[in-house]
């Protein structure tokens, strides 16, 4: 059998499968007080690369609070001798969960926020979408407002980061 119709095959099979996904989705993204999400995804980033874990808890119909880490896996070249604080970062997160404002769909929450960390005081923008009641896809840009350091010469949390991953109601 020829190897491109086989690619071309599992393709067909993969959106099938993801089409079938999106629509039997019988969940809610965000659901109000008391919704607590956890996150665990790659962070990608220009001069390094890691991974990133949070937790938002709902403490209103569309206002939840949080916290986020990241730790960076790998540096680019020229700054491959990170100490660890240099490569972690802490978070505490406050998000405006919209979904339910845009009504896409009930399986799907826009939330941009706020985020006071160990390095900066910045602002994001993520999307998660819930394939089933527990579990979903999400993805988040986060950018700096505010630099604690100005002084810092290698600091790769005060730039452009985007998260994507996995997301579990709890």
């Amino acid at each position: 059998m020829n190897p491109i119709f086989k690619i071309k095959n599992m393709k067909n099979i993969v959106l099938v499968v993801a089409l079938l996904a999106f629509s039997f989705g019988n969940a809610q993204a965000f659901e109000g007080k008391g919704d607590q999400k956890f996150q665990v995804g790659a962070n990608i980033q220009d001069y390094a690369t890691g991974i990133n874990v949070s937790f938002d808890h709902g403490l209103g119909e569309n206002i939840s609070i949080g916290v986020s880490s990241s730790y960076a896996l790998g540096g680019a070249d020229g700054i491959e001798n990170l100490d660890f604080g240099d490569r972690f970062d802490l978070k505490a997160r406050f998000n405006a969960n919209l979904g339910n404002v845009i009504n896409i769909d009930e399986n799907f929450d826009l939330y941009p926020g706020l985020n006071l960390s160990l390095k900066n005081f910045g602002g994001h923008v993520g999307a998660r979408y819930f394939f089933t009641e527990g579990f979903g896809v999400f993805t988040e840009a986060n950018f700096p407002l505010a630099k604690y350091d100005n002084d810092d010469l290698v600091d790769i949390h005060n730039q452009f980061v985007l998260n994507i991953g996995a997301v579990f109601n709890l």
